[in-house]
């Protein structure tokens, strides 16, 4: 446990979010919460990635460089006396707080602070770390005449057609909230020198993203109120503020949904429950030959395609199952390799491999959005891409719908389906088990080759083909099942 307790810029947007979220994270630094994965990694990673490139904008900037606290900040003060213009992670202290401005450039008016964040616009959660950072600055006498928020650019096209970063002002919000800075400092210091703080639960713990200990605080209660489909962080806490802690706290008459009915009535009958519209919800996948459709995709903070957005998404990878005339089904699989646009092999292989599909299966609308991705970007395929659209034929809603298990714990996701379903089938024996985590995968096969020892380039490759080819299986025995489920007498 440190001595003397400090904040960060960091630490100061925790503890405005949950005490106890901050209490661990000085306290416990090396929980394994806090342990970033593959996903979360290479989210810090591109907003390094976004920062470096923000660097760019400003020449002749002096750096100042990594150390102990009180270093960076002698530098810093000794940048401003030999009259630099503009300072990178320009370091500052008071009341017991340590900050790093990302940029601080002096201009007419006087310092400006920029915050450079790797999001496509400004965010409520960015303006308490641009807050700590003014209140440090104006005790130290560098109070700062403007504040921003340079953000990646909605507009940019990959590769050049606009700037990639852009600049919000958000002088006027840092001042309307820097009067409450001192309480919120004094606040959290003194909460970090004592015990474990006790904070209720409520939507802190999901905005703007889970709380990574979300599990240490939350019930582990299959009936928790938080287990009802579809609910949701905003509706979960709301029902919790008048008493409805778990499914069976739910009072009479309370507006739900068929999905939401489906699933009580199926856990208070303790077995599956299907409706009998299952049958006609079925009939548009009752053709010969039908496919089965999964893709992967590359999403990059600095987009790396032609015509591609900050955080596009861009398929780089599918499965196909299709069935057989004469009994099983065949399997085509791409997976792009190298950093060159994979969109047109994809689409090429994507029309060849479903051209004599009557139906095309998919679960949820991302594969039909992808499609139409493609076909703007591969316009000499825009065509037969759209004839594909037209086969497509989403399982999700047939089983949201019609089918409710109490093995699904109130998620229709392929997985948590699955395993109720079709039991002997399931992803606990892949490697990658995700899309988020595949994702990431591919992105560093294709753009980071060179880093990765052949050997492990060549497994990451399977099991990347393995949990695709694995989702695209996973439709054909669901719907195998489900055509089963149909045929049960009622």
């Amino acid at each position: 446990m440190p001595d003397s307790p400090y904040l960060t810029k960091w630490r100061f947007v925790s503890g405005a979010r949950c005490h106890k979220l901050l209490w661990w994270q000085v306290h416990e630094p090396l929980a394994p919460e806090l342990q970033p994965d593959k996903v979360l990694q290479d989210l810090f990673d591109q907003g390094r990635q976004v920062g470096e490139r923000a660097r760019t904008l400003f020449r002749d900037a002096v750096l100042i460089p990594p150390g102990a606290r009180d270093e960076r900040a002698a530098a810093t003060q000794d940048a401003i006396d030999g009259g630099a213009g503009t300072i990178l992670e320009a370091a500052f202290q008071a009341d017991d707080t340590f900050i790093a401005a990302d940029v601080l450039t002096h201009g007419a008016a006087g310092w400006e602070l920029i915050e450079v964040k790797s999001a496509s616009s400004v965010k409520d959660e960015h303006l308490p770390d641009a807050t700590i950072q003014a209140h440090v600055l104006s005790r130290n006498g560098v109070a700062p005449a403007r504040v921003s928020i340079m953000h990646l650019n909605k507009e940019f096209r990959h590769p050049v057609t606009n700037d990639l970063l852009v600049r919000a002002d958000v002088t006027d919000q840092v001042a309307g909230a820097l009067g409450d800075v001192p309480r919120q400092v004094e606040e959290q210091l003194a909460m970090l020198a004592g015990p474990l703080p006790d904070v209720p639960l409520g939507l802190h713990c999901f905005q703007p993203r889970d709380c990574p200990f979300h599990d240490r605080c939350w019930p582990k209660d299959e009936r928790h109120i938080s287990t009802l489909y579809d609910v949701g962080p905003v509706r979960t806490v709301a029902w919790m503020r008048q008493g409805v802690h778990r499914l069976d706290d739910l009072p009479k008459g309370a507006t739900l949904s068929f999905a939401q009915l489906r699933q009580l009535k199926a856990l208070a009958a303790g077995k599956m429950i299907v409706e009998p519209t299952l049958a006609r919800a079925l009939e548009p996948f009752n053709v010969e030959p039908i496919g089965f459709l999964d893709f992967e995709t590359i999403q990059r903070a600095i987009p790396v395609w032609d015509g591609m957005a900050p955080w596009g998404q861009a398929p780089a990878q599918f499965s196909y199952h299709e069935s057989l005339s004469s009994g099983g089904y065949r399997h085509e699989a791409f997976l792009a390799e190298g950093p060159l646009d994979a969109r047109p092999e994809i689409a090429r292989r994507l029309v060849a491999a479903t051209a004599g599909a009557r139906a095309v299966v998919t679960y949820s609308g991302f594969e039909k959005a992808k499609i139409r991705g493609l076909q703007a970007a591969v316009p000499e395929f825009a065509e037969p891409l759209r004839a594909l659209e037209g086969k497509l034929v989403d399982l999700l809603p047939v089983i949201r719908n019609t089918v409710y298990h109490p093995g699904f714990r109130g998620s229709f996701s392929i997985k948590n389906v699955l395993e109720p379903l079709v039991p002997e089938l399931s992803y606990s024996d892949l490697i990658i088990v995700n899309g988020l985590w595949a994702s990431v995968e591919i992105a560093r096969l294709l753009f980071m080759a060179d880093r990765i020892p052949p050997d492990e380039r060549d497994r990451v490759r399977q099991d990347l083909l393995d949990y695709c080819e694995r989702d695209t299986f996973a439709m054909v025995r669901l719907l195998e099942e489900l055509r089963v489920l149909a045929g049960r007498p009622r």
